[in-house]
């Protein structure tokens, strides 16, 4: 009796969920006549319901998350308000962002709008080679006119290959532009990056062990230097672009892009729980190498043949964390591979199936496979993103916590100090220069 019950109860929600699924593929105009074969209704019920419902469950989960930390937060400052959570060094702001944004907003305001006006060009070069399908190759309505200029098909034909040629130069230009400005303002605002830690390395900051503020000036900030030019410009343009190729793809024909949305949850689920894990790693990674060079500096400094031991220890560690890191980075790598190559299955089986119905032109099915082509690139790039400002904030919160801890006297050689104030009075060493003189 109880095993009827459930049975029943479970055709209902069966049959409640098909209607569903089918009054959604209705509205939108793709429904599956009662002839289709099997697979095509779980394929459809898995693009329409399941995923946009894992989509929105994760993004559902993720603010609430999101909100609960911030209001545990609010709650530990409360309780202990004396202690401050963040680290402050003059010259510094609290986290890398504000201090990208302090000395480039402008430039980072001309990047993201350098980024966004690309996006109707980026458009243009998929739209152009489903008119070339469509309207010119397999078109037999000819002449035809453009703005009260008359064509035959072969004149068209070179007229829309003209064009794509055009938007695929014009797109190719923003693109060239936009890296060599990104590259001009990381350096510049390393330079200026490099030159603060200096100062206030020469003003006590940090450890008494000289030789580890070598491998923060020299290794440690140089990722800073290429996140400042992306940390704004990429999530704008890489966001920009998936949402020009996802909008693409919609218009061609909504199953089709809500195909191309079917395994995101999966690699968001997986994706921040993979880079947990190499975060804690390069935190190590930064404490091992800073200690080797502190190592290294005593053994220089003293003149002293020191402990081979303590330092073929550190190198040993430093290669067990390096070698962990390099797993958990090529594993994410290949999650991230394999999910955006099964993807197109969804396209060929539901693309392939409307074509043979006629819901579908030949034109558009190319043009929505090719542009997923470029549709994953923006998706790696952000997944990119995510991990390289991780790998950042990490550094850059480890160099603050670096020139705020201890207070070492000053203690410069004075042959050092006369060349300094030579230097300074020929104008030759930037770092006498007043901070608000720097470019």
């Amino acid at each position: 009796m109880v095993d009827s019950i459930y049975i029943a109860a479970a055709e209902k929600a069966d049959n409640f969920l098909h209607r569903l699924v089918h009054g959604i593929a209705h509205t939108i105009g793709a429904e599956a006549g009662a002839d289709a074969p099997a697979w095509v209704h779980h394929v459809m019920h898995l693009v329409l319901l399941w995923a946009p419902v894992a989509l929105l469950a994760l993004l559902a989960f993720s603010v609430s998350f999101s909100l609960w930390k911030q209001y545990r937060r609010r709650q530990s400052r409360r309780a202990r308000p004396t202690k401050r959570e963040t680290v402050e060094v003059r010259g510094f702001e609290r986290d890398i962002y504000r201090y990208i944004l302090r000395w480039s907003k402008r430039q980072q305001l001309l990047l993201v709008l350098l980024g966004l006006t690309s996006m109707p060009v980026l458009y243009a070069t998929l739209e152009l080679p489903k008119l070339i399908v469509n309207n010119a190759i397999e078109s037999e309505h000819f002449p035809v006119s453009v703005y009260g200029v008359e064509f035959d098909q072969l004149a068209y034909l070179y007229f829309l290959c003209g064009l794509f040629l055009l938007a695929v130069l014009v797109n190719g230009s923003l693109k060239f532009a936009l890296n060599v400005y990104k590259g001009r303002v990381g350096e510049r605002l390393l330079r200026r990056l490099r030159l603060i830690i200096y100062r206030r390395w020469r003003e006590g900051a940090g450890s008494e062990r000289r030789g580890e503020v070598t491998p923060i000036i020299a290794q440690e900030v140089e990722p800073m230097g290429g996140f400042a030019s992306d940390a704004f410009a990429v999530p704008m343009f890489q966001g920009g672009v998936f949402i020009t190729i996802l909008t693409f793809m919609f218009v061609q024909d909504p199953i089709l892009g809500a195909a191309a949305l079917t395994l995101l949850p999966v690699q968001l689920a997986l994706i921040p729980r993979l880079q947990r894990r190499v975060n804690r790693l390069a935190r190590q990674r930064v404490a091992a190498v800073r200690s080797l060079g502190g190592q290294l500096g005593e053994e220089a400094g003293t003149l002293a043949s020191g402990s081979p031991f303590e330092v073929g220890q550190t190198l040993k560690r430093i290669e067990t964390i390096r070698r962990q890191t390099h797993r958990a980075k090529f594993f994410m790598k290949a999650l991230i591979n394999f999910l955006t190559a099964l993807t197109p299955f969804f396209f060929y089986s539901i693309g392939g199936y409307l074509v043979i119905e006629g819901r579908l032109s030949l034109g558009a099915l190319v043009a929505v496979l090719a542009a997923y082509k470029d549709f994953s690139a923006p998706l790696r790039e952000l997944f990119r993103y995510y991990q390289q400002s991780e790998d950042v904030r990490i550094r850059y919160v480890e160099m603050l916590r670096y020139l705020s801890s201890g207070n070492r006297k000053k203690e410069t050689p004075k042959a050092l100090i006369q060349s300094d104030v030579r230097k300074c009075r020929i104008g030759f060493l930037p770092a006498c220069q007043p901070q608000s003189a720097l470019p």
